[in-house]
């Protein structure tokens, strides 16, 4: 979502500096946003394929090795245990348990040896519809008042202020959601924005038409 606010935001701003049509600003801003929510989407959507494909590799290795090397994958789940505070016969005891069951040692090693959570299989399409539909649905947001008004100079200001706004309010939903004080992680995302912006349309200045 703040990907979608900031880089159409900031085309938007850049090409105000340099065209004298909304109409070219809303369309390449469109054209972005469209090209950008795929792009965003699919990599959502690889990156969760990634870890799946990783997760399935490390659970055939451990396959291999509880089978292969029985005594060294004991041992190495009395090591794990050791370090939660078991010793003597209970930390024989719950390795043996661990150990008489193929699924539940995998499970185990998986887990505590190389800290790896199961994915779920669901996640890929899920990653990519929400990353894609987020990055659209922000992407949005600061065309709107070029789309309304024939005028870039006042659509500009009202795609400014409005764009803000909204980095400003997703920042703090964003901070609520991750322990950081909101109005410190709106104004952060609010910055980025407006400094991404600033940059585009100061390059458009000094370099478009005159």
């Amino acid at each position: 979502m703040a990907d979608g606010l900031t880089v159409p935001f900031a085309l938007a701003a850049g090409l105000s500096g340099a065209v004298g049509s909304s109409g070219v600003i809303v369309t390449a801003g469109l054209a972005e946003i469209a090209a950008g929510s795929l792009a965003m989407g699919l990599g959502g959507y690889l990156a969760a394929r990634t870890d799946q494909e990783h997760y399935d590799s490390e659970h055939r290795r451990e396959l291999s090795e509880t089978r292969d090397r029985p005594e060294l994958e004991r041992h190495e789940v009395a090591e794990i245990l050791r370090s939660f505070g078991l010793s003597g016969e209970a930390l024989g005891q719950v390795v043996k348990a661990i150990a008489s069951d193929r699924d539940r040692w995998v499970d185990f090693m998986m887990r505590f040896e190389l800290g790896l959570e199961r994915p779920d299989p669901r996640r890929a399409p899920v990653s990519a519809i929400t990353i894609g539909s987020a990055y659209l649905v922000g992407g949005v947001i600061p065309l709107l008042p070029y789309m309304l008004s024939p005028a870039i100079h006042p659509a500009l200001l009202i795609s400014v202020a409005v764009t803000l706004a909204a980095l400003l309010l997703f920042g703090g939903v964003k901070g609520l959601l991750t322990g950081v004080p909101p109005v410190t992680a709106g104004l952060q995302t609010a910055a980025i924005g407006a400094l991404a912006a600033a940059a585009a349309y100061g390059v458009a200045k000094l370099v478009g038409p005159a």
